[in-house]
């Protein structure tokens, strides 16, 4: 077999037509795959650096309510949790009394909602990459099964077990689990990597809004 014959554009070119299939939906998810972490990296660091950024500004404030109104209203996670806080904060404080004990309960809750609801949205199509990690090997060995009942459809069409009959097809059947594993291993070292960092900044995310309900929750003393 030719060495040109080898090169990825000729294995795809003779293949059938349910291997090009294959070979071409392999190669959507790595690309698609590749899109996912480039993007998803991009956030989460924009995520961490801004997070860190506002909560370092934030405990060296004096004034929570000036603050919130000159930084408080940004798009990374460590705002949304102030602003869930400080809207939850003012609703319950507007009457005359205060129910102190039923004020800490639903801060508490507004704060956590809000952690778990930054979590998600940073989160977001990790299900996708956990999706190609886990079927993309499958469907290369699909593509490398048919590949093999092509090549022994040659052999006994052709009634010969020369290299050069069965070649062809088992080329086209390695490269197939090839490209499986090629959109495989980069989803699901990112998936684990993403995964890793997610669960650090929700960490990183509940801490801040604890010290942040513990600091309101001493302003209910103070105002009694």
């Amino acid at each position: 077999m030719p060495t040109d014959a080898m090169s990825p554009i000729a294995l795809f070119m003779q293949a059938d037509i349910v291997v090009k299939v294959v070979m071409g939906g392999l190669l959507l998810a790595s690309i698609w795959t590749w899109a996912i972490i480039v993007g998803h990296w991009l956030k989460m660091r924009r995520a961490a650096r801004e997070s860190e950024r506002f909560e370092r500004e934030f405990w060296k404030s004096e004034d929570i309510d000036s603050f919130y109104e000159k930084k408080g209203r940004g798009e990374h996670p460590s705002a949304k949790v102030l602003a869930a806080g400080i809207a939850e904060w003012r609703r319950s404080t507007a009457g005359r009394t205060i129910d102190k004990d039923g004020t800490r309960s639903r801060l508490a809750v507004a704060l956590h909602s809000a952690v778990a609801a930054e979590t998600d949205r940073l989160a977001a199509r990790l299900n996708i990459l956990a999706t190609v990690g886990s079927v993309a090997p499958f469907v290369g060995l699909f593509g490398t099964v048919w590949g093999i009942m092509r090549s022994f459809s040659d052999i006994a069409g052709q009634q010969s077990t020369s290299l050069a009959v069965v070649a062809p097809g088992i080329a086209e059947a390695l490269f197939a689990t090839a490209l499986g594993l090629f959109a495989a291993i980069p989803a699901v070292i990112a998936y684990n990597r993403f995964s890793f960092g997610i669960n650090r900044l929700e960490a990183r995310l509940q801490r801040f809004a604890d010290g942040f309900h513990g600091t309101l929750s001493r302003e209910l003393e103070l105002d009694s």
